[in-house]
């Protein structure tokens, strides 16, 4: 089936890319914002290393200080494949819907292909719910990342009755830069509580399966034991992978053939990428993400 359903993304990707270039002298892979830039690069060199030897050209890692720059880069064409958050995708998509080609998607370890921004505060500051947070310091990541920002400015007003504004109901809300600056600030005691994402799956003392709270815990930057969840979403579909419309097919089908081998052929290079344990990555299309497109489209106006 698995083959089937590759095949079929090949044929789709050869036709996408009638007017592509012929060759590459190089390929370039943008890594977002949400960690700092060493750790990016340490998590994704097995994958620079694997496709260099897969393309026979040079394979460089790119991580600017923020979303836009990988999105910028992909619509520049700079930047050949990305990881996106959904919310990073629908930018790129509603700037220039010819840019990128959706191929892939992690997949959870039952299956789906979706996760969740999950609000978190410090054990010690007694904060167990939003209504706990009135009058209260409140953190989002970048302005592109879906569970750092879009779905949590959607959702959580909802919830409280209330706007995102300062002084509205959180005494002030502001942006820390990215996932693991949130994780940092809240664990620090610099805010009191903020959003990140997870797949919501497996244990919390963990950090969950796999996500920015993971690889915290992984990269020994929190105890989850000091932190306490005070807010989930609704489940968010799983950012895609994208490759640059404009590459040689072949370029494009020997690219998603080996991410979609990945876990297989090496499953801690494959945890490294994903943030945790998933069952690896999946083939994708525009659709799943239409919905997420619809409300970055309405938020801009």
């Amino acid at each position: 089936m698995m083959k089937t359903i590759l095949a079929a993304a090949a044929v789709a990707l050869m036709s996408t890319s009638a007017m592509a270039q012929d060759t590459i002298s190089e390929f370039r892979i943008g890594v977002l914002g949400g960690e700092n830039a060493q750790d990016r690069m340490a998590s994704n060199e097995c994958v620079r290393a694997y496709v260099q030897d897969l393309l026979g050209v040079e394979t460089k890692i790119f991580t600017p200080a923020d979303y836009d720059g990988v999105i910028q880069g992909l619509l520049g064409g700079t930047i050949d494949m990305a990881w996106l958050g959904a919310s990073a995708y629908a930018k790129t998509y509603l700037t220039d819907p010819e840019a990128v080609d959706v191929v892939l998607v992690k997949t959870n370890l039952d299956g789906s292909v979706g996760y969740h921004s999950i609000g978190f505060a410090r054990k010690d500051r007694n904060i167990n719910s939003l209504e706990d947070m009135k009058g209260k310091v409140f953190a989002f990541g970048d302005p592109n990342s879906t569970s750092g920002y879009l779905i949590p400015s959607v959702e959580i007003p909802q919830e409280i009755g209330a706007t995102m504004d300062n002084g509205d109901y959180f005494g002030e809300v502001k942006f820390v830069g990215g996932h693991e600056q949130t994780i940092v600030a809240v664990n620090n005691g610099e805010v009191d509580a903020g959003v990140t994402w997870a797949d919501g799956q497996g244990n919390w003392e963990d950090g969950y399966n796999s996500g920015a709270l993971r690889k915290a815990v992984d990269s020994g930057l929190i105890d989850m034991n000091d932190l306490v969840q005070i807010w989930k979403s609704k489940e968010i579909p799983e950012g895609p992978i994208v490759l640059r419309r404009s590459l040689p097919a072949d370029v494009k089908q020997k690219v998603v053939t080996f991410l979609s081998e990945l876990h297989a052929k090496d499953q801690q290079c494959a945890y490294n990428m994903a943030a945790g344990e998933t069952s690896g990555f999946t083939p994708i299309s525009h659709e799943a993400y239409e919905t997420i497109i619809a409300v970055r489209k309405a938020q801009a106006n």
